[in-house]
């Protein structure tokens, strides 16, 4: 038996083959750094550790995602500055962790976020060269022990 398919059918199926990375609109970063997740409206604050940072959002390690559509504020706590947002749970993988895209930002956060944001590829462009972080890389944001890998 022949199946036909509208164009419009075999794109979307197509579409979902494709790698979430390639649908990105900005490249993710490794990045850790300490990070309290807040859902809204219940208050109740949840303690994870950021894995990824791109400009438009984030990847966070926790055995317990919240569901997906979540409204939260997030604050990813650095040595000397913290960044704070409003953001929404776009996926989640259960006992992993979850993406978020930020939605509110504002300036002095967006700031910090582009500080952080360069020294995470200025640290992924030394790793391609074969560099150790000792050999002139830069810190995390929590300082030389917690460099961004």
């Amino acid at each position: 038996m022949l199946c036909v398919c509208s164009s419009e059918q075999r794109d979307a199926k197509l579409s979902s083959l494709v790698p979430m990375e390639s649908t990105r609109r900005t490249p993710r970063y490794p990045f850790v750094a300490p990070a309290e997740v807040t859902p809204q409206p219940s208050g109740t604050k949840l303690e994870t550790k950021v894995k990824e940072l791109s400009l438009y959002g984030c990847y966070l390690d926790t055995p317990s995602p919240l569901p997906v559509r979540t409204r939260v504020t997030i604050k990813i706590c650095g040595r000397d500055e913290f960044f704070e947002a409003t953001a929404t749970v776009i996926y989640a993988n259960p006992m992993l962790g979850m993406g978020l895209v930020f939605r509110e930002v504002r300036p002095g956060y967006m700031e910090v976020l582009r500080r952080w944001l360069l020294q995470a590829m200025q640290q992924t462009a030394l790793e391609d060269e074969g560099r150790t972080p000792d050999q002139g890389s830069l810190s995390g944001p929590n300082g030389p022990d917690d460099t961004l890998r």
